[in-house]
């Protein structure tokens, strides 16, 4: 009796581990993945996909903080990614599983560095800029023909805003985005970890609230492309998204992407295995099955954002690799900007501030 039982839990056990090596959980933005690659990986491997959306860091940020969120793969950005690796939140890539490794791009991998000491840690996804999009003919209504769309004072100077806010204006919510927005355009250092540097970005802010009508991170792409909006301040990708889609529609809305010329920051999506993930060898193949370079770039050439594999590029539709809103010049590149964490008290200080803002009191 007693061996029997012995062994039905064994069979137990081992069904249990069957169960979950076939399923793998992902944890990523939204509106960021060709849907058919996500078919594609469950029938080239067999292994079951759960796929999961998030459209801001902060809520990623939570759950992985608190441990325990029951996912194989998620993908901060690169500043939140730095701070979740000092709180031991992700485990070290084993690289001897991921040949396709090999395709990244050095290029990327230099920026990512700085987030991620040797990239032990995550790969790139994807990487791109915060911008401005705007309905060029709202715009050039409300505005003139000379409005300054490829400035930060379109959406930061209030007689620009207040003529823009009939037609509508979107801003992040992301104040590690816009925070750092702001001191750019007042000619302060972005990356300033100093509260009072930080401080300035409310009068900033404050002095064109009335005129915001809405901080989301995702909304906006349909709201440009629907021509519900004028100006959205946004990640790149998401904007030429909206264009692709107005475009599409035949709805004669025309959107058009800019960096701004006094520097944007430049950012990266990368991809990670939390320390308590589920089931990391099959997180481990999602990796591998990511950075096969025909499958990076079907995910730009959906999402229209770049990405960090370089053997990818000579499968990137002309519309992608061609454009310099995505793969930037070299000296547009010289002029993007990279943020670092804040540290935890500077944090609260800066959520704090962001919390002010948005309810404009």
């Amino acid at each position: 009796m007693t061996i029997k039982s012995l062994s039905l839990t064994a069979v137990l056990a081992l069904g249990a581990t069957v169960a979950q090596a076939e399923e793998v959980r992902v944890y990523n933005w939204s509106d960021y993945i060709d849907e058919d690659l996500l078919t594609k990986f469950e029938e080239e491997t067999g292994i079951d996909l759960i796929y999961d959306v998030f459209d801001s860091n902060e809520v990623l940020e939570t759950k992985m903080l608190a441990g325990g969120s029951g996912y194989d793969v998620v993908v901060p950005s690169g500043s939140f990614l730095q701070r979740q690796i000092s709180a031991g939140a992700f485990q070290k890539l084993d690289m001897a599983r991921l040949p396709n490794h090999v395709n990244m791009w050095d290029v990327v991998e230099k920026r990512t560095a700085q987030y991620d000491p040797d990239n032990a840690y995550s790969i790139n996804y994807m990487w791109g800029t915060t911008g401005i999009g705007v309905n060029l003919g709202k715009v050039k209504e409300a505005l003139g023909e000379d409005a300054p769309i490829d400035s930060w004072s379109l959406v930061f100077d209030p007689t620009n805003m207040e003529k823009l806010a009939d037609c509508g204006v979107h801003f992040l919510d992301a104040p590690g985005e816009m925070i750092p927005a702001a001191l750019k355009y007042i000619g302060e250092n972005p990356d300033s970890h100093d509260p009072d540097v930080i401080a300035k970005a409310e009068a900033v802010y404050m002095a064109v609230r009335p005129y915001i009508q809405k901080f989301h991170s995702s909304e906006y792409i349909n709201a440009l492309a629907n021509g519900d909006i004028c100006v959205a301040v946004g990640w790149s990708g998401d904007v030429l998204q909206a264009r692709d889609r107005a475009a599409e529609a035949e709805n004669g809305v025309e959107i058009a992407y800019h960096a701004p010329k006094e520097g944007a920051q430049m950012w990266f999506d990368q991809m990670a295995i939390p320390v308590d993930a589920p089931n990391p060898d099959a997180a481990h193949k999602f990796l591998n099955f990511i950075m096969d370079p025909q499958n990076m770039a079907a995910a730009s050439n959906y999402v229209y954002y770049a990405n960090g594999n370089k053997a990818s590029q000579e499968f990137l539709v002309e519309d992608v690799i061609g454009d310099p809103a995505i793969y930037p010049d070299a000296a547009t590149l010289e002029n993007l900007f990279t943020t670092t964490p804040y540290p935890a008290k500077v944090q609260r200080v800066v959520t704090r501030l962001w919390t002010k803002i948005k309810s404009g009191t």
